[in-house]
């Protein structure tokens, strides 16, 4: 038996095969889960071919965490499937480009409020959708994505700003919902060459400061490490862990300039 077996997991941003996300709906298959996927728009055609790849092709259901419709129908879209749920992975993420690559003091403000709502407030909008599905007596688990957010990195401008509020945005449902017996946690990965990756001006930056600083060699083509970091946390492993970061970078936030 797995780490998950018998549990029931949400995973979002599932977009390529390269992606943390899909890595880890697969070690959660692999671990015991059942899993079910979401996308929209265009990415969602491309998502319903990425789950054959999958141990066990997933249900894939339309989200775009931005509109009221799509949240208010999640709690019966996945029952559809699945009875509750134990977990879920928020893995979305995005800026529009006149918010990235060194604009920082010209970028408008329709464009950070964009940054923020689908990158942080998302964390709080899909949380209330699903939280229906989960049961008291066996709490859930919602596991996030972040890059670390203690420090301003070259080109990464407001979406950094964004990742500081998602892990804000984490530590206070922590508060507000620990009652209720649901854990969040976000998972700090390095430099992954992801889609997401790609539209960040200026990514070798990054490769350069974690080949330069990391005290475990980094592999940016590996996303499985993040990966397996976040099924644990979804797993009975963390029973007491809320409100944490977890970070999977090789070190590097551990070291100084």
């Amino acid at each position: 038996m797995g780490i998950l077996a018998g549990k029931k997991i949400l995973v979002t941003g599932v977009l390529t095969d390269s992606s943390i996300a899909f890595h880890i709906a697969r070690i959660a298959q692999e671990e015991g889960a059942e899993v079910i996927l979401t996308s929209f728009g265009r990415a969602l055609s491309i998502t319903n071919r990425i789950t054959a790849r999958l141990p066990h092709p997933a249900p894939v259901i339309e989200l775009d965490v931005t509109s009221v419709e799509h949240l208010d129908a999640l709690a019966d879209r996945v029952k559809e499937h699945f009875p509750h749920l134990d977990g879920v992975v928020h893995s979305i993420g995005f800026a529009p480009e006149a918010a990235l690559g060194g604009n920082f003091l010209n970028t408008v403000w329709e464009d950070v409020a964009t940054a923020v709502h689908v990158s942080a407030y998302s964390l709080k909008s899909l949380t209330m959708a699903a939280r229906p599905l989960f049961t008291e007596s066996t709490g859930a688990s919602v596991v996030g994505l972040t890059f670390d957010a203690t420090v301003a990195w070259p080109k990464y401008d407001w979406m950094g700003v964004a990742k500081a509020a998602l892990e804000s945005t984490n530590r206070y449902l922590a508060r507000d919902l620990g009652k209720e017996n649901i854990r969040f946690n976000l998972v700090a990965a390095g430099p992954i060459r992801t889609m997401a990756a790609k539209s960040i001006p200026g990514f070798d930056e990054f490769e350069s400061v974690w080949n330069a600083k990391a005290p475990l060699a980094w592999d940016v083509t590996d996303p499985v490490p993040a990966a397996q970091a976040a099924v644990a946390l979804l797993s009975g492993f963390f029973p007491k862990t809320t409100g944490e970061i977890i970070h999977v970078d090789g070190g590097v936030h551990a070291i100084g300039g």
